[in-house]
């Protein structure tokens, strides 16, 4: 009598768990499901399968606050690309105006006080003029300026205080050459860039450090000088944006920590004031 031939057992094939038609050569790492080759994406230590993969990765909300992180002076950098792109757009629709003469777009956009008596209206020329220039080293100088200034105080100050200190010396700019030089026509970042000048030399001096072992002293003072000794130059709005931005230091740098919600008041007086002072002294309202 012959013995019936032993019989193998049948083979499981496990079916991956996001494609039941095709068989699972390997196992996620992390959750032991089953996957094929095209589910599996290679981790630090062995596989991951797709949902195990989105559930490592950081919320989105998570990825904003890192991405933020990275770039500690975002505000300066969106000042900057704004000031060039005004200055791109009005130099491409008339390239006369980097050999000196005024071209449309800064006469629209420029300050003085002419405009403002003739129309109220136009009180936004106190802001836009802050943002032509008069030429390429114009512009240049502003902005390396504005550069440096910016990463030293953005990330010390944050970006919403540091953005309304920077209106905010922008407009006392705009009230100095209102009460100094009513009749010229003024345009460019300085004043608000004297303003962040201003505002980091008492910063330092309020927290005792002498400004002028930092190098921020010798730079007020030199740009200071160059304002007074180079005609053509804004002075009112010069010194506007260093009384102005001298005035935020205590609410932004001082060694005792101003409340968040404080110093973005006083900065809105300073800002209101600012602008009323302009518009005050020329009799637009």
């Amino acid at each position: 009598m012959n013995l019936p031939p032993p019989t193998t057992p049948p083979v499981e094939i496990i079916s991956c768990y996001r494609h039941p038609a095709r068989p699972a050569g390997r196992r996620c790492t992390r959750c032991g499901r089953p996957c094929c080759d095209d589910c599996l994406t290679r981790a630090a230590v062995g596989s991951n399968c797709p949902d195990c993969l989105k559930a490592s990765r950081p919320a989105a909300t998570t990825r904003v606050r890192h991405w933020q992180a990275r770039h500690a002076a975002l505000v300066t950098r969106s000042l900057i690309a704004v000031n060039l792109a005004v200055f791109i757009y009005i130099t491409l629709a008339e390239p006369s105006s980097l050999g000196g003469g005024i071209s449309r777009g800064q006469f629209n956009l420029g300050l003085s006080a002419r405009f403002l008596l003739e129309s109220p209206a136009e009180w936004y020329r106190l802001v836009s003029s802050g943002f032509i220039h008069f030429g390429l080293i114009h512009i240049g100088f502003n902005m390396y300026l504005l550069f440096q200034l910016g990463n030293l105080l953005e990330p010390e100050v944050g970006r919403v205080r540091f953005g309304l200190a920077y209106l905010a010396a922008l407009l006392g700019g705009s009230a100095g050459a209102m009460v100094l030089q009513p009749n010229g026509l003024h345009g460019g970042a300085s004043g608000a860039v004297f303003g962040l000048m201003g505002l980091a030399f008492v910063g330092f001096r309020l927290r005792g450090i002498n400004p002028m072992n930092t190098g921020i002293g010798s730079l007020l003072i030199l740009n200071l000088m160059i304002t007074f000794v180079i005609p053509g130059i804004s002075v009112g709005g010069h010194l506007g944006g260093v009384l102005v931005g001298a005035a935020a230091a205590p609410l932004l740098l001082s060694p005792r920590r101003v409340e968040p919600a404080r110093a973005i008041a006083g900065l809105l007086v300073l800002i209101v004031a600012s602008a009323l002072i302009a518009l005050v002294s020329v009799g637009a309202i």
